[in-house]
């Protein structure tokens, strides 16, 4: 019986857009832990027993894990399959969630995090490499734009779903809600995407053990000395060890893999010049925008400005809302403009409205702090979603499993570099302002947005370096469908 064309088309459009809303399950729980497990820390703390700043362990152990085990999502991939990794991270990831919930203690619950962790470290890198075997290049923009909805919807939701959660019920709830979305998220993606042939053991090459050793070294000293860095939880001795040894570490396998040759994470990726540029000259925007501003707001509008935590958080909100928006016109804003002018102008408006964020004062109107901080969630969907779609235009499918775990690593590290950025600059401005006044004022945080505005402009140099043609492929959105 001869099928319909036209079906055919429909049901790929529709198969187009619920494959990336599927795989990005993942960075929605992601999201919505980290949002909610901050709001939940002081109830956290009252009900274990411990003082809130020993609760920062939970947080970096999360952190700690998913540099650990991350590097070995992309040989995961490659042996056992994208799907049936996927599958089992999501599982795992829940499991944790599971375990957090019922945990009674703080070393509990510091354990339960790693096990979590464990599987957040594969969910996302494995996600976007599925992402990138399923959809065609004329339909991945459209793609990545349905892929960092539920993302953005996470950010928003965790803030208020957490303080609702610990003010009617347990905070051990903020971690049980993640089963059942863990559960749909298998479910789904057993439903439409489609299974991929386990390779044999000789095609995938042989686990490389010493470059992970290696790898999750560095990553656990950089990310953990960061993570540590400043919060009195180790001697500063010992968290400057961390990082050295980390970076040590770091260097032995970027030699390591140039002689190995299948290296846990094949830094070789690298060398496309649109990832190189997406990765590395990408780093400052993300340091800023997804680490610092995040970090900076809060302590803004509670410290700063003296406002509630309701209110911080209602005001935030307007981040999220502002992204949320871009997607419905950004597919037509990249092929009309292209991605390397809207890298440039995104960054660069960017940068002007973060560095107004430290003009807020008391006597701002609330609508105009709500104003500015929609274009700012305008301009950082601009940038993210943008970037994170060209990244992949000149890397090889085959290669896509090295490029995206790559690309996590990073991001990662961004969010450690900016929350320890944001930290250190805070706390020297206020010492130069007022070194004879404890406590932090709203006058603190003007050079500090201004400084982190300075690395939204600095990967706009960086973007320049890309041709006006660069994704071409990716704007040739196919009509009618």
């Amino acid at each position: 019986m001869p099928t319909n064309p036209l079906t055919e088309v429909n049901s790929d459009a529709i198969r187009y857009r619920i494959v990336p809303l599927i795989v990005a399950c993942p960075l929605f729980l992601q999201n919505l832990d980290t949002s909610v497990m901050a709001t939940a820390l002081p109830s956290i703390a009252e009900s274990m027993q411990v003082p809130v700043l020993d609760l920062n362990l939970a947080i970096a152990s999360y952190v700690i894990s998913l540099a650990i085990f991350l590097p070995a999502s992309a040989w995961l991939s490659n042996r056992f399959g994208a799907r049936r990794v996927f599958c089992a991270a999501v599982i795992v990831f829940s499991i944790g969630s599971a375990l957090c919930g019922m945990a009674q203690t703080l070393a509990q619950l510091i354990v339960f995090r790693l096990l979590q962790g464990a599987g957040g470290s594969m969910m996302v890198p494995v996600g976007r490499s599925i992402l990138l075997r399923c959809i065609p290049p004329d339909r991945m923009v459209s793609a990545m734009v349905w892929f960092t909805i539920p993302g953005a919807i996470g950010r928003m939701m965790g803030p208020f779903f957490g303080g609702a959660i610990v003010t009617v019920a347990s905070w051990h709830w903020i971690f049980l809600v993640n089963i059942p979305f863990g559960i749909l998220g298998v479910v789904l993606a057993m439903m439409f995407i489609d299974a991929d042939e386990k390779l044999a053991p000789e095609s995938a090459g042989s686990m490389d053990f010493l470059g992970l050793a290696m790898l999750g070294t560095a990553l656990l000293g950089l990310l953990g000395g960061l993570e540590l860095s400043g919060k009195h939880l180790l001697p500063p001795a010992l968290v400057a060890a961390m990082i050295v040894v980390g970076t040590v570490a770091l260097c032995l396998y970027v030699i390591h893999c140039r002689r190995h040759s299948n290296p846990i994470l094949d830094f070789s990726v690298l060398r496309f010049p649109i990832f190189r540029v997406s990765v590395l000259g990408g780093l400052p925007v993300r340091i800023a925008v997804i680490g610092a501003v995040p970090f900076l707001l809060p302590l803004l509008f509670q410290i700063g400005l003296g406002m509630s935590p309701l209110k911080s958080g209602l005001i935030t909100m307007c981040i999220a809302l502002g992204s949320l928006t871009t997607r419905a016109v950004l597919t037509y804003v990249i092929g009309r403009f292209g991605f390397r002018t809207l890298l440039i102008a995104a960054s660069l408006i960017m940068a002007c409205l973060i560095a107004s964020y430290g003009l807020f004062a008391a006597s701002t109107p609330v609508w105009l702090i709500c104003g500015l901080l929609f274009l700012g969630g305008l301009a950082t969907s601009m940038v993210m979603v943008t970037l994170n779609t060209v990244a992949y235009s000149d890397v090889p499918r085959a290669r896509a499993s090295h490029a995206t775990a790559m690309a996590s690593m990073t991001q990662q590290l961004a969010i450690a570099l900016g929350v320890v950025i944001g930290a250190w600059a805070v706390t020297f401005s206020g010492h130069i302002r007022h070194p004879a006044t404890e406590g932090l004022q709203a006058s603190d945080f003007a050079i500090v947005f201004v400084g982190v505005a300075l690395l939204s402009a600095w990967s706009a140099l960086s973007f320049r370096t890309l041709k006006s043609d660069d994704g071409s492929e990716l704007r040739q959105q196919r009509t009618g469908t």
